[in-house]
């Protein structure tokens, strides 16, 4: 996709579609008002005869002639005003959707001077570009025929001005949408593909494609030297050996500390010898999209070039119920010289972290998020909407919360209070890998806490949030908007 601004009047510029907004009631948008004038009032006619409501999300196109735009396409914002951003956004994805489906290869969208509350142009304008690339996204890879793609490869959108801000806005949202579609990429590539080397080879493949970046991959016999005996308990029954994947951007200067990203890339979870139930297991192929939102994150940041140190950590592994599988009731010695009682072989992706966590340690970050799909227990708590968000530094918890608001890509936090850690208290080791029914998500958390005491973390628990399910199914790219945001906010 091509994407331009363009602060000429509407009616100087070519297109195969005009894209406006029209309220249930109230003011016009200024471009809108603009457009019922060279069209002779025919928007103020069709609103008046009810053939456009202005309800939320409602589409019309219309075909043009005699003007600079072959049709016309009128998306309905609401009754709000100012309008709420998650309105803005779903009125962005109805218009977005109705354009893919139509014949149009230019689209001139003049939706950045809609008001919305407590954001400015350049946020419109990002988000733009942003959910064009979340709607124009398919994964037809693995069907024998090609699927047809759109028409529409080209965008513009109309701004007030055409400078450095709303530039960089408008590149960042692009790059944020490549950065989702990375990320659901390697979320829906079936798990007989997606194995540890394989993603290994994907961040190879990334730093090939972006000099920024530069990668390592740890093979099994490092991590054992290493110590990281947690994570190569997980391993331990599959065929597919484990990977520790480290990708480094320094866009920053050489003393600054780095903000690190952890992933858990479990490429397919069977439960391991505590087999899981058969049904939906094939979704398991996404229990790596944590792994697959720092690639997505890498690949946003290698694009945009801020100015910052970002290290992006994935411990990848299959867990399989092999003969040489753990065993719950095994026990093992961590990374960190801390020992762990596996009592569930399905709560691996702890297991994992754990040592990619200490590992991390290495680089003296300044933060460190770690993201994973990883507790059920997680969409319980709050269902599909909102990703699970722990802490032990409420400034990087703030300001995690803060960019979830401003991208629409929500967090919500729960606690990680010393009485949870009681759960986790073995017999026979200095831990348990699990603490029983009871707040599982948060004490899955605490486990992982035990591991980050000596720098500022948080962790995104992202089991609900990190793909759908039913006639939907496939993975969402969340939480790389979030991620993304985080990273820049620490700009300058």
């Amino acid at each position: 996709m091509k994407y331009t601004l363009n602060s000429k009047s509407l009616t100087d510029i070519k297109a195969d579609c005009l894209v406006v907004s029209v309220p249930e009631k109230g003011d016009w948008p200024a471009s809108t008002s603009a457009a019922d004038a060279a069209l002779n009032g025919l928007l103020k006619d069709l609103q008046k005869n009810g053939d456009i409501s202005g309800k939320a999300g409602s589409t019309l196109m219309l075909p043009l002639a005699n003007q600079p735009w072959k049709r016309l396409l009128v998306v309905g914002s609401g009754s709000e005003s100012p309008q709420q951003p998650a309105a803005f956004r779903k009125m962005l994805n109805a218009a977005i959707g109705r354009l893919k489906d139509s014949p149009a290869k230019h689209a001139l969208i003049a939706l950045a001077d809609n008001e919305v509350e407590d954001r400015d142009e350049a946020w419109k304008v990002s988000l733009i570009a942003r959910i064009t690339e979340e709607q124009q996204y398919s994964f037809n890879g693995f069907k024998s025929k090609a699927a047809s793609k759109p028409a529409l490869d080209r965008i513009t959108v109309a701004a007030s001005a055409n400078d450095k801000t709303l530039k960089a806005a408008l590149a960042t949202g692009e790059a944020v949408g490549h950065g989702m579609s990375f990320t659901r990429d390697l979320g829906n590539t079936p798990p007989n593909v997606c194995h540890p080397s394989w993603l290994a080879e994907q961040a190879q493949a990334l730093a090939k494609e972006h000099d920024v970046i530069k990668t390592e991959v740890l093979d099994e016999k490092q991590m054992k030297k290493l110590g990281m005996n947690s994570l190569l308990s997980v391993s331990a029954g599959s065929a597919q050996p484990a990977k520790l994947i480290i990708m480094e951007y320094r866009g920053g200067k050489a003393k600054d500390k780095p903000h690190v990203l952890v992933g858990k890339g479990i490429t397919f979870d069977t439960g391991g010898i505590s087999l899981k139930p058969g049904e939906a297991m094939d979704e398991m192929k996404y229990d790596m999209c944590g792994a697959a939102s720092v690639f997505g994150a890498m690949r946003a940041i290698a694009e945009i070039k801020p100015a910052i140190n970002v290290v992006g950590i994935v411990a990848s592994a299959e867990n399989m119920p092999g003969g040489n599988a753990t065993r719950p009731g095994d026990i093992v010695t961590s990374m960190s010289g801390q020992t762990i009682e596996i009592l569930n072989t399905d709560a691996e992706g702890r297991l994992v972290l754990c040592d990619a966590l200490t590992y991390a340690g290495k680089y003296d970050p300044e933060s460190v998020v770690d993201i994973a799909t990883l507790t059920g227990a997680c969409i319980i708590a709050l269902g599909k909407e909102a990703t699970g968000l722990f802490s032990n530094n409420e400034e990087v918890a703030d300001r995690l919360l803060t960019s979830g608001q401003k991208t629409c890509d929500r967090a919500w936090q729960l606690p990680i209070w010393d009485e949870y850690q009681a759960q986790l208290d073995s017999n026979f080791a200095d831990m348990q890998n699990i603490g029983g029914r009871p707040a599982g998500s948060i004490t899955a958390a605490c486990f992982l806490s035990r591991f980050t005491r000596d720098y500022r973390w948080a962790h995104l628990d992202i089991a609900g949030t990190a793909w759908l399910s039913g006639k939907e199914k496939g993975a969402t790219g969340r939480p790389v908007p979030l991620l993304v945001d985080y990273l820049l906010s620490h700009v300058n």
